[in-house]
């Protein structure tokens, strides 16, 4: 088959960069430090305004989710239940202080969890609901606070995926307990690597921000000026998990551009919303655009196999795609036998199509073009 769009290959995800972040980067390298000083302070402050609440950075999101825990309490053999298909991160950080992630069923509509299924889960030893905004959107959101509420849990919103998405009129993260981001390099923004934890809990924060430092206590503040602390004292368990100012440099300008980039995935959500909505043989999540800002651009088609050929048509023309995400109960760390009827079936139809702010229009037609010429003609044979 001659390739359509060999020439122009199309990308699944990429950092979209402008000159304002190369020169941003500059300031800080001629300036020559490099470490967590003013420009995470000030990113932190425009991070804060733009949730209507406090944001402390880190270094990833894993280390968000991670420190979020470990200011929460969590201690070892503590449970933590969270959805089966998500990226490996969220298990990781779980299990990276001893607690256990428990896997739980995802709502086959909105792909996030599903809240009947983790109430089945719960024990004596549970002590956070996770629930992770795959694809941007945020699922029964109320319906999952509800049942922290009922059993006395606490709620840390994995939103990587959910930058700048609105629930109810509020930004994911401007309520609620905890909120962690991602700023890697392909999220909603970057700032090349990073994270941030985002809550109204100051006592909480403090714990966060001590924590990121290696346990050294107050030492934020002396970064801040661009100092360090050398009488000091460490009464717990830290890491080093700070953001430094090259990082923040890329976040800040990446924040100031937000609109023009979270709009960007809105609109080229929406033209694949219309080219594919009523295909038969595939599936969309259902999400409102006025108000999610997808990261990823997720299709479920019928059967493995038809997923499996069109992946196929797609990469032999150039078109690059992925697969978000093998459920980490089919890992070898964290298999426990657990039958999540919803999971299961919903991964192997699977299929992320490219998205990204840098892509076109045009490309998002050409990508949807290959998939509906591929179905017309496996359904006349």
């Amino acid at each position: 088959m001659e390739s359509l769009i060999s020439k122009t290959p199309i990308r699944l995800s990429k950092s979209c960069i402008s000159e304002s972040e190369k020169k941003a980067v500059m300031r800080v390298l001629d300036h020559e430090f490099l470490g967590m000083g003013v420009e995470v302070k000030n990113f932190e402050t425009m991070l804060s305004e733009f949730f209507g609440r406090q944001a402390v950075c880190v270094s990833s999101g894993t280390a968000a989710l991670q420190l979020a825990l470990q200011a929460s309490g969590i201690k070892p053999g503590d449970e933590v239940i969270v959805q089966a298909l998500t990226y490996v991160a969220s298990f990781q950080a779980i299990s990276a202080l001893g607690a256990v992630p428990v896997a739980c069923d995802i709502d086959p509509d909105s792909l996030c969890m599903d809240w009947r299924d983790a109430e089945k889960k719960i024990t004596k030893k549970t002590k956070v609901l996770m629930p992770v905004h795959y694809s941007g959107g945020v699922g029964k959101l109320n319906e999952i606070y509800k049942l922290a509420k009922e059993n006395s849990l606490i709620v840390i919103e994995d939103a990587a995926h959910a930058f700048g998405t609105e629930y109810q009129g509020t930004r994911v993260g401007g309520f609620g307990d905890i909120a962690c981001f991602s700023f890697d390099g392909i999220k909603n923004i970057t700032s090349g690597e990073g994270g941030c934890v985002v809550s109204s809990d100051m006592g909480f924060l403090k714990k966060v921000r001590d924590a990121r430092l290696l346990g050294v206590e107050n030492d934020t503040e002396k970064r801040y000026l661009n100092q360090r602390s050398w009488n000091f004292d460490v009464s717990s368990q830290g890491w080093r998990y700070h953001m430094s100012n090259l990082m923040a440099a890329i976040g800040i300008e990446q924040l100031k551009r937000f609109k023009i980039l979270s709009d960007k995935r809105k609109k080229l959500s929406i033209c694949y919303t219309k080219h594919l909505l009523d295909i038969h043989g595939l599936t969309l999540i259902n999400h409102n655009y006025n108000y999610v800002v997808p990261h990823i651009f997720v299709v479920r088609f019928d059967s493995k196999e038809m997923r499996d050929n069109i992946r196929e048509v797609l990469s032999d023309n150039g078109v690059q795609t992925g697969l978000h995400y093998k459920p980490n109960h089919l890992l070898t760390l964290y298999k426990n036998g657990s039958n999540l009827t919803n999971v299961n079936q919903v991964y192997s139809e699977l299929l992320t199509l490219p998205l990204h702010p840098d892509l076109s229009e045009e490309e998002v037609g050409l990508v949807c073009n290959l998939i509906i010429k591929h179905i017309d003609k496996t359904v006349k044979i």
